[in-house]
């Protein structure tokens, strides 16, 4: 039997595409959609050109996989910032949070997610091949026991698992391996932890 709809197809299929980003609900789908029904032509024609223009305009920085806007992003590119200190995260709105306690000069490398067997994301998914090349090529450069990874992964079941698979990875490879200090409670978001907490996280990191 067809699902009754409460609204006319085309605010139907709206809201759907709200409820389809994350934390959106149901009510809160159409409480957006009745809001673009509101706008003006030129605003909604704005806000659909923001969309593809975020969509067209950013890419994957070639050395870090942060999002950025230029072949190499600008943390990657400043000669000042410590190439041989890699601070490794699940995602690109982890990146500023590290970025907000000016205390940290090294370089990053994004994953774009975490290992999760039950959702189906395996190591393939995520970008561990590009920080396995990125290291072989800092070693051909400089001494393996000069390059520090620092696993910065979430401190959930997954986020762990994740980083113990990266580190059983690199280890042999003789780069040194540590991992963020437990300032961070467990089953947090980087994104979300305050700049003192993340400064003593990164502060007090221990070796894998």
């Amino acid at each position: 039997m067809a699902q009754n709809k409460e609204y006319v197809p085309a605010l139907e299929n709206l809201a759907e595409k709200f409820r389809n980003l994350p934390g959106v609900g149901r009510k809160s789908a159409y409480r957006i959609a009745f809001h673009i029904l509101t706008l003006s032509d030129s605003e909604v024609k704005s806000f659909a050109d923001a969309l593809i223009s975020a969509k067209n305009l950013t890419r994957r920085c070639s050395i870090c996989q942060n999002i950025c806007d230029s072949e190499v992003c600008s943390v990657c590119s400043d000669a000042e910032r410590n190439k041989r200190q890699i601070c490794v995260l699940e995602d690109p709105r982890d990146v500023a949070a590290i970025e907000r306690i000016h205390e940290y000069s090294g370089t990053f490398h994004v994953l774009h997610g975490i290992i999760s067997p039950l959702n189906g994301i395996g190591p393939d998914d995520i970008t561990v091949k590009e920080l396995l090349a990125r290291i072989q090529s800092l070693i051909s450069e400089a001494p393996e026991k000069e390059i520090e990874l620092i696993l910065a992964t979430n401190p959930t079941v997954e986020g762990d698992a994740t980083a113990m698979y990266i580190s059983r990875l690199a280890k042999p490879l003789g780069v040194k391996v540590t991992r963020l200090a437990y300032g961070i409670p467990v089953g947090a978001d980087l994104e979300y932890a305050d700049e003192f907490t993340l400064f003593k996280a990164i502060e007090g990191r221990r070796e894998m």
